[in-house]
């Protein structure tokens, strides 16, 4: 039976990791917003400049989130060594991290400018492509400077400190929107770049972010020592392969989740610019509530991998329940927002009447899958900590290409419901992935217990 008190130290050990997670997500999704609604204000009732960074965004986010997703690797393996009070083994894999995350972010970058001319085949407006082009090799040239400063977040939340990455990210975002009202509109003597200014404002600020980040680390003598000694010579191919064997079921995860995001934006070029635009919309606003899920969930990596680490396996199965808990009341919140303010939200981004109209009808679908979003990201989060990842590559397979894209095929197309349907995929996906992955751990956690 449930009893409050159980799980009020739970509570507030979780919320009190999750809070500065939040505050950092609130930041990059306020930049997120910025994009959209400056953008769309410069474009007015023209949706193309809206559409373009929709469309350029969405292929480059599936870039970033895979790459970063190999990173968050490092979390549950610091976690655990710092539970254990192996400061060394720490240093040498924050020393690996630092060195191979940013040869990554340079090879994402190179990826990225590879596949161009790919972006004209994928049945967009040749209007949009055209005007998504430059914002996205100006996103593809930030990745290196993006993974550097993961390498160092991830270190700092395995190690229980989310108060570093929260401070940096504001700096930085509030750069970011400082920037795109110099180049969008061009002010300050630059010229009016439009779309392209904002790629340029987002550039800027993430090169910021590692400047800063390293800068907090050799200000603090708790945190200096990790660094010391630093060389290419302590790169070593068997540290790699832990961060790869803990990181690439995650990264794989990540891109077959965002893939069928992804994929749904690109099938969503196919019924217009309009619809572009409304997606658009529905899904920065769904990650208004997605950033609290994924900081509660980052908090349950945090939790589980010290539990885990320190072999505590009763704390380990209370912090994960408290975890579902917080969730759920979070997810029946959002929900209720989004149908009561669906006619309204929309309202900020763009005057278009058939826009605001679309985004009103597939905030309904955002409102449906919520829940399941919310209980798939604390599983992933949990499995995290457990390192018990190879599992949630399958799941995701399943999940979001057998299942999400097919669905929302069906019933967007064949039975003609448009961008609802659509998202009617998300919910057949997400759900399923909540279920499987809420088994597994389940089963992992007897186990340990056993």
């Amino acid at each position: 039976m449930y009893r409050f008190e159980t799980y009020r130290s739970q509570y507030a050990a979780n919320i009190r990791l999750a809070l500065p997670v939040v505050l950092t997500q609130i930041g990059q999704i306020l930049t997120q917003l910025a994009d959209n609604v400056m953008v769309g204000q410069y474009g007015g009732d023209d949706p193309v400049p809206l559409a373009a960074i929709a469309f350029g965004g969405s292929i480059a986010f599936i870039f970033f989130i895979t790459a970063i997703g190999m990173a968050m690797g490092l979390t549950p393996l610091i976690g655990e060594l710092f539970a254990q009070g192996d400061r060394r083994n720490s240093a040498v894999l924050l020393q690996n991290g630092i060195l191979f995350y940013t040869l990554l972010g340079i090879v994402t970058t190179l990826l990225q400018l590879a596949g161009i001319p790919l972006l004209y085949r994928l049945g967009q407006p040749v209007e949009v492509v055209d005007m998504a082009l430059p914002y996205y090799r100006l996103l593809s040239y930030s990745m290196p400077f993006i993974m550097l400063f993961f390498a160092f977040k991830q270190f700092l939340e395995g190690v229980g400190n989310t108060h570093a990455e929260l401070i940096v990210t504001v700096i930085a975002n509030l750069a970011n929107i400082g920037l795109n009202w110099v180049f969008i509109y061009g002010h300050l003597g630059m010229p009016e770049m439009g779309a392209t200014g904002a790629g340029l404002a987002t550039l800027l600020a993430r090169i910021m972010t590692p400047l800063l980040m390293i800068g907090y680390f050799c200000s603090r003598d708790r945190y200096r020592p990790y660094l010391e000694g630093f060389s290419l010579r302590n790169y070593h191919r068997k540290t790699v392969r832990t961060l790869v064997r803990i990181g690439a079921p995650i990264a794989s995860q990540m891109f077959l989740e965002s893939s069928a995001f992804i994929g749904t934006t690109i099938m969503m070029g196919w019924l217009g610019t309009l619809a572009i635009s409304a997606n658009q919309i529905a899904i920065t606003v769904n990650n208004c509530a997605w950033m609290v899920v994924t900081s509660i969930g980052a908090a349950a990596t945090i939790r589980i991998s010290h539990c885990y680490g320190a072999r505590d396996i009763g704390q380990l199965s209370l912090a994960a329940k408290a975890s579902y808990h917080l969730i759920l009341a979070w997810s029946g919140f959002a929900t209720v927002a989004f149908v009561a303010l669906r006619h309204y939200i929309p309202q900020f981004f763009t005057t278009n009447a058939e826009v605001i109209a679309i985004t009103a009808e597939l905030m309904l679908f955002v409102a449906l899958y919520q829940l399941s979003d919310g209980l798939q990201n604390i599983s992933v989060g949990i499995l995290r900590g457990l390192q018990d990842v190879r599992i949630i590559t399958p799941i995701a397979l399943l999940s979001y290409w057998v299942l999400n894209l097919p669905v929302g095929y069906l019933f967007g197309f064949t039975f003609g419901m448009g961008p609802s349907g659509l998202f009617l995929g998300y919910f057949v996906g997400l759900t399923v992935a909540a279920v499987l992955m809420m088994l597994r751990i389940r089963r992992t956690i007897r186990r340990l217990k056993e």
